[in-house]
Parts: C-alpha cells; sequence; structure tokens
C-alpha cells in the first residue's frame, strides 16, 4: 500500500515551467520514497507509521529542499533527496505528538493516529519517524547529523514552551514568538540548510537561506494566526476563531490585550476580558472575533508578517536573478499576503 500521490500542484509558488516540471518529477521520487522509509518491521507499525503520510499533506518542508537544492551545482545528486525525506518524516513524527498535546480528533481531514488507536501507539509511533529520521540523517554525514539534533533540539523545546506560560516579567510576545521559532521555523531553516548544502551551494549562500526558512517558516504560521481570526469559513476552509475557543495565544490577540491593557474604551476592556482564558459560548466566539477585527492589533499583525517577508527576501539578495529566487521570493510574499 502506497502513501497518497503529491498534490497536483505546488505548495510554493513555481511560475518558470520548466523549473516547476522538474521539481513536480524529484517529489514524487521523494514521495516513493517515504512510503519505503516510514515501513516498519511488520504491519501493525507500518500502518501507524503510514497513517498520516496517507492523509496528504502540502509536503512544503521537502519541497523547499528541492528548490533550495537548484542554488548548487548539482541539485539532482541522491543526498537531497535524503534530505527532502528527513525534514518530512521529522515533521510528520512532530504531528502524531502534536496530535496528543492537542487531543485531536481530526488530521488532515483523517482520524488522528490518537484518535483511530489510541495516544500510546501515536506517541511512539512519532518517536519511530523521529528514530527513522535519525537513520536517514546518519546517511548524509557526521555535521548533518549535528544539525538535524539542534533543530530536534529547538523543535521540542518551542512545544515545552508552547505549555507553560510566560515567567515573570518576561513580554509574552516574546515567549510566543520563541515557541513559534522553535516550533516551526527551526525545521524550515534546516529544510533550506539541507538543500543549498547536499545541492552544492557556497556556504554564504546556505546560510542565507537557512536564514530565510526560519524567518518565513515563523512568518507562515504567524499569518496562520491572522487567517484564524480575519477569515470567513468558504474563504479559507478553516473555522474562524478556533483558537479562540481553544485559549490559544496568538500575534494579533497578543497584540490586542498588550494595547487594552493601557486603553480606557470599554471595548477594549470587554476584548480583553474574552481574551482571558478560552472561550466556549459560539456567541462570545463572533463578539470577540467581532471586537479583533476591528482592532488597530490586526493591521499591526499584519503589518509585523509583511515586514518579516521583507527581511527573508532581503536575504536572498546574495542569489543571481533565476526561477528559483523569484519562487522563493514569491514565497515570502504570498506567506505575507495570503488567505488561506
Amino acid at each position: 500500500m502506497s502513501s497518497t500521490p503529491p498534490p497536483a500542484t505546488l505548495a510554493l509558488p513555481v511560475t518558470d515551467d520548466a523549473l516547476a516540471a522538474r521539481l513536480r518529477a524529484r517529489m514524487e521520487t521523494v514521495e516513493k520514497l517515504l512510503d519505503g522509509h516510514v515501513e516498519g518491521r511488520t504491519a501493525y507499525v507500518t500502518e501507524a507509521a503510514r497513517h498520516l503520510l496517507a492523509a496528504g499533506g502540502k509536503r512544503f518542508r521537502p519541497l523547499l529542499v528541492l528548490l533550495a537544492s537548484e542554488t548548487g551545482e548539482h541539485p539532482d545528486s541522491d543526498d537531497v533527496l535524503t534530505a527532502a525525506c528527513v525534514v518530512e518524516i521529522t515533521h510528520l513524527g512532530s504531528l502524531y505528538h502534536d496530535d496528543v498535546m492537542d487531543e485531536a480528533a481530526l488530521r488532515r481531514g483523517a482520524d488522528s493516529a490518537n484518535a483511530r488507536w489510541d495516544n500510546l501507539v501515536a506517541i511512539l509511533t512519532g518517536d519511530f519517524l523521529f528514530a527513522r529520521s535519525s537513520e536517514l540523517t546518519s546517511r548524509l554525514g557526521a555535521d548533518a547529523v549535528r544539525i538535524q539534533a539542534e533543530t530536534f533540539t529547538r523543535l521540542v523545546e518551542g512545544q515545552i514552551m508552547e505549555t507553560v506560560p510566560p515567567a515573570d516579567g518576561e513580554d509574552p510576545l516574546e515567549h510566543y514568538l520563541e515557541v513559534v521559532a522553535g516550533k516551526t521555523g527551526s525545521l524550515i531553516a534546516t529544510s533550506a540548510r539541507y538543500g543549498a548544502r547536499f545541492g552544492g551551494a557556497s556556504r554564504e549562500v546556505e546560510e542565507a537561506l537557512a536564514a530565510y526558512g526560519e524567518i518565513v517558516g515563523s512568518a507562515f504560521q504567524l499569518s496562520d494566526d491572522i487567517l484564524d481570526i480575519a477569515s470567513e469559513s468558504d474563504d479559507s476552509g478553516k473555522t474562524p476563531g478556533t483558537d479562540l475557543r481553544e485559549g490559544v495565544p496568538t500575534l494579533p490577540t497578543l497584540m490586542a490585550q498588550s494595547a487594552c491593557r493601557s486603553s480606557t474604551d470599554p471595548a477594549d476592556a470587554r476584548l480583553l476580558e474574552l481574551l482571558s482564558g478560552p472561550i466556549t459560548d459560539d456567541g462570545e466566539v463572533e463578539e470577540a472575533l467581532a471586537l479583533l477585527r476591528a482592532h488597530p492589533a490586526m493591521e499591526q499583525a499584519r503589518d509585523y508578517v509583511v515586514a518579516r517577508a521583507a527581511e527573508a527576501k532581503a536575504l536572498l539578495e546574495i542569489l543571481p536573478r533565476t526561477p528559483v529566487r523569484t519562487a522563493l521570493e514569491s514565497f515570502a510574499d504570498l506567506v505575507a499576503t495570503r488567505t488561506g
């Protein structure tokens, strides 16, 4: 049983036909490799490990590996394909753990592993995938093992930090941005780094793309935060206010809370009251959404993401004007302005 084929459209905006064709062909190879790499020694382990792989996904991280490898002299290296599998399998493992932490029932439109089996199976399957990604990383050499270990440390630390409030005197927004950088930015940074490194790019290009990946990866999550408030369900396919219902801090809510604390406006006092914890009443969710959509914090959050995207694009000036650079710039723009 093989996993679901990669999506017909690429998760990154690529307008050059030749580049897009190369990436699609190589993503098909990555998909086949992924299916083999998550196979266990027993049918039970294989079924559990393939569960979320088969559910699909944008495969954004391995695609970024392939795109970044185009900045080097040998993007068709087998090591690039291995690196693409490493980052996607690491990401998949984190999803199994996330669903347990969030008590999620669905993932990518399918039952989560913890809902289909139980928490123990989901946790151990995530561990299996992390172990498999480590096995693959060892094929790439000692330095790649170090990079993967450092990335995994940041990812897990970000997950831990998400479960605890900011320390006394710590800025809640800075705490949240650290969580996002660890949970999301770190692995996307490594995706870009691995692509450049194993594609044969210079060290200067590798460092620039790693920094680009961290910024864009974090900005992608922050734009999700904005969509959770600003979007209509029909526009984005998301249910607005999900984070409000779960009491999850986000970029716009943290910015709104900071502004509301020093405001004398009764509407701000009400918004601050609503944002003090999870909102279980549907009417209060709608009230909070209306207040947030009208609050200057929404524009402040958008401006922050746009500025981060511009910062990421500036790092690409080290690259020549090619379809690869254009695609990377377009992705940064998409992150800043996306509606779904």
